[in-house]
């Protein structure tokens, strides 16, 4: 999908209306239409880029600090604990961060940890330490010496 067509790209070029929390040149932080808990923003690029790993690390490192600024301030407006931040890129591709004030340890869990419920906490099975170690080898990889 282009720019043009983008639904994100159109909120960020005022198309679109969206209950923006903070604007700069680059990014645009809005209220998510569908919160996990009230307060849930996206944090987006102006810009568009497809996915988290297209961003230019200064770029990341914008939204990185807008959704730390958002944290700290959420965490005395909603008495959390905890803000969650994550990339998820599900619906829309054009990268966005999430911001989501976490009222309940559950708010944003995997499915793989709730397969007792919401009441309970289910650890999935332990990773084989042979595997973890392939993996981590496997990984490893995108940071040459």
């Amino acid at each position: 999908m282009s720019g043009d067509d983008c639904l994100f790209c159109r909120i960020a070029r005022g198309e679109l209306p969206a209950h923006r929390v903070h604007e700069d040149d680059h990014i645009l932080a809005f209220l998510d239409l569908h919160p996990i808990r009230p307060g849930h923003c996206l944090i987006i690029p102006k810009q568009h880029h497809p996915w988290f790993e297209d961003l230019p690390e200064d770029l990341a490192n914008r939204i990185t600090s807008c959704a730390q600024r958002l944290s700290r301030h959420m965490k005395a407006l909603y008495g959390v604990e905890r803000v969650a931040l994550f990339y998820t890129g599900i619906h829309v591709a054009h990268a966005h961060a999430h911001v989501v004030p976490m009222h309940h340890v559950h708010d944003v869990s995997s499915q793989a940890y709730l397969k007792d419920g919401v009441l309970d906490f289910t650890q999935p099975p332990q990773l084989p330490a042979e595997h973890g170690a392939r993996i981590a080898g496997d990984l490893a990889a995108a940071f040459p010496a």
